[in-house]
């Protein structure tokens, strides 16, 4: 199984900062990012698109050509922070639709889509999740044309029988999960019994692992923060099996967001020691 990352784990190096992180002395431009990802050894990316600075074409072209040199397997990544906000943003979905061509554009085959989020979470659900089934059914049919998947991720917003909703509501090949493991936990579903569910529609990965942070308020987000891969309650390792006995082709992409506060500003060490833990896996899943 190949291993990657997500190029979120570096949004507070790319100027976002969360209330309560350091900004940094220096900014990290996508340029150095993509070097990084060659430094970094790894086989698969997925780009954010809110750090892409520009989508031109010759821009994505290049793109394109740098992760085609690498050999570099890809995910395009739409939709944070908010997404389609419940299925409320008309020019969210617009919006969407036309970042469909941009991933065709840099090769990607996979498109990780966003409905909602922690901001609309506490709405209704059962309104969310009819108004999101009619837009990703119509979006998922353009991204057909493309031959791309599109994968929608938990945000934060849904559980893992909500997100089967959707993905049977769509019932089409091409529309599946982006599986973000830390953020099935951050709505108190059990990650294991979530990827059960869920592991044959899976087209993508976020691998979090996390550690309740004493001190915030359990209803806070970031209660369970971002540790390294291995160190926190996420078992990967079985995630993993999982998604091999479905026949998972894609990556594994380690994704850190708010760092827990013993490794405050640590990203570095934090990417590194996550990728070293999930080569591990990779290769136990190899010779199991």
């Amino acid at each position: 199984m190949k291993i990657g990352i997500d190029s979120y784990c570096y949004h507070r190096l790319f100027g976002e900062v969360y209330p309560g992180q350091v900004k940094p002395e220096k900014e990290l431009s996508f340029e150095d990012f993509l070097f990084k990802t060659k430094e970094l050894e790894i086989e698969g990316v997925s780009l954010e698109s809110c750090f892409i600075p520009r989508f031109n074409n010759d821009y994505l072209q290049g793109i394109r050509d740098f992760l085609d040199t690498e050999n570099m397997d890809r995910v395009y990544a739409w939709g944070h922070p908010d997404g389609l906000e419940g299925g409320k943003n008309q020019q969210a979905f617009e919006e969407m639709i036309q970042h469909i061509e941009y991933a065709d554009k840099i090769g990607a085959k996979v498109m990780r889509v966003v409905g909602s989020s922690l901001q609309f979470r506490f709405e209704d659900h059962t309104r969310q999740l009819d108004s999101l089934s009619k837009m990703f059914s119509e979006a998922a049919k353009v991204a057909a044309q493309y031959d791309i998947k599109l994968a929608v991720e938990n945000h934060i917003d849904f559980n893992s029988d909500e997100i089967l909703q959707l993905v049977t509501n769509v019932n089409l090949p091409n529309f599946g999960v982006n599986f973000d493991t830390g953020n099935f936990l951050r709505v108190m579903d059990d990650p294991i019994q979530a990827m059960e569910k869920l592991a044959p529609y899976v087209f993508a990965t976020h691998i979090k692992d996390l550690m309740p942070v004493k001190g915030v308020p359990v209803n806070e987000w970031y209660f369970f923060s971002c540790v390294p891969t291995g160190s926190g309650l996420i078992n990967n390792l079985k995630l993993a099996q999982l998604l091999k006995h479905h026949n998972y082709n894609g990556f594994l992409a380690v994704e850190i967001d708010y760092l827990h506060p013993e490794y405050i500003n640590q990203e570095e060490q934090v990417v590194k020691r996550s990728l070293e833990v999930l080569w591990n896996i990779a290769q136990h899943l190899e010779y199991a």
